[in-house]
């Protein structure tokens, strides 16, 4: 590898921080600071001192590697910066709780997962923003790219285009292909419950669970779910109960209502909720504190929706044993950033070609396994900072790729 891409480092001349003097600035004014001259650069991994580095990194040295992965093309993964680089890739269409701002004002999120993606688990990352909306576009701009990256993490990417994108590009590539805003909420969205379960002397099988946002998220995390054993799960959108006989709902929905609510509950959320153990929200909204409390005791709250959750903290602590929110200023955060990093390290290590259902499940084994001893209704879920994070959900996921035999072949 002769580049990676890492964060920005910042001169004395530009600190991200604020400087004492001026402790009012605005929190907009701080984060626009500290992203002057964006938040990556590229920096070369060999030396080139004299013309003789020159002739190795370049010609007429490269010539030979250009060669040996042309009788060889596995050998990219280890002569090139293949082996440890992801894509990050939107198109702009629903970028965090801005939506649809375009792919040029979604590159500062592009920029954040990338360094993400480095300071967590040492994945370089390169943020691509594409300029088309079309499925088959899309699919076939990624698909072209590919050839560069030893994975594809998908960004902010608009329900129901992002399914379909998904699901065409693993058909036709052999390096993992992971939609961030689907499975990462899920993964940590299951380990968080698989601890409240415990807590709360609950059986996941058991569970009656009601999911609020028929989106990405709503139906990665309802899939999920399903593979841990939960069977009573009731998804909503803003039509409410999505079941087989409504008229509006789009092919996605349509899978959905078939794979869920197996007692055919309809109605709003006022009609849903009442004595189910687990409420997720994932789509914005509010739930009255009525329904909370018509919930079945001690139930089990993840109001996820940012900044503002479905159900404020205050009011679900009234009712719930365990409450988990998207936000960082509050216990239990369900943050993505517990999953992708570790997924794409576990997958490069191992040269996995997917990531399948078994790898995001393990991912949320490991997950919830490192709370460990010190679980409490206040700690459901590691902080995104604790060390053993990453390496573990590595860890998981390399060992299923390799038990679900989801890896490329080794050049002998």
């Amino acid at each position: 590898m002769v580049a990676e891409i890492v964060p920005q480092r910042r001169s004395a001349e530009s600190p991200a921080e604020p400087s004492a003097e001026s402790p009012a600035r605005s929190l907009a004014r701080r984060a626009i600071d500290a992203h002057d001259g964006g938040k990556l650069e590229v920096r070369s991994t060999v030396p080139v001192r004299d013309a003789a580095d020159l002739a190795l990194a370049y010609t007429p040295g490269v010539a030979h590697v250009c060669s040996t992965i042309a009788d060889a093309p596995e050998r990219a993964r280890e002569l090139t910066w293949k082996g440890n680089t992801v894509a990050v890739v939107t198109d702009g269409s629903a970028v965090l709780g801005l939506g649809d701002i375009g792919p040029q004002a979604a590159l500062p999120v592009m920029e954040g997962k990338a360094l993400l993606f480095k300071e967590f688990a040492g994945v370089d990352a390169v943020p691509i923003c594409l300029d088309c909306r079309d499925v088959d576009e899309l699919v076939d701009t990624i698909a072209r790219l590919a050839p560069g990256f030893g994975g594809i993490n998908l960004e902010d990417i608009s329900a129901p285009r992002c399914f379909e994108v998904e699901r065409r590009l693993k058909e036709r590539l052999d390096i993992p292909v992971f939609h961030d805003d689907q499975h990462g909420t899920a993964i940590v969205v299951a380990a968080a419950l698989i601890n409240a379960a415990v807590l709360t002397d609950r059986k996941l099988a058991d569970t009656r669970v009601v999911i609020s946002g028929a989106g990405a998220a709503g139906v990665a995390v309802t899939k999920i779910l399903q593979t841990m054993g939960v069977t009573d799960i009731v998804v909503l959108d803003r039509h409410g109960a999505v079941h087989p006989d409504r008229g509006d709902l789009s092919t996605a929905k349509r899978e959905l209502a078939t794979a869920s609510n197996p007692a055919g509950r309809r109605g709003t959320v006022d009609d849903v909720l009442p004595g189910s153990d687990v409420f997720i929200g994932v789509s914005g909204g509010t739930i009255p504190e009525s329904a909370v409390a018509s919930m079945a005791p001690d139930p089990i709250v993840f109001a996820l929706a940012n900044p503002d959750p479905e159900i404020p903290p205050a009011v679900a602590r009234r009712h719930a044993a365990v409450v988990a929110t998207g936000r960082s200023d509050h216990a239990n955060q369900i943050n993505n950033v517990l999953a992708f990093p570790g997924i794409f390290r576990g997958a490069l290590d191992v040269r996995a070609t997917h990531i399948s259902e078994g790898m995001k499940r393990a991912s949320a084994e490991a997950l919830a396994g490192i709370v460990g001893s010190d679980l409490a209704p206040e700690y459901i879920i590691p902080d995104p900072f604790d060390q053993r994070v990453a390496p573990s959900v590595a860890a998981a996921v390399a060992e299923t790729a390799q038990a679900e035999g989801m890896v490329a072949a080794r050049t002998p």
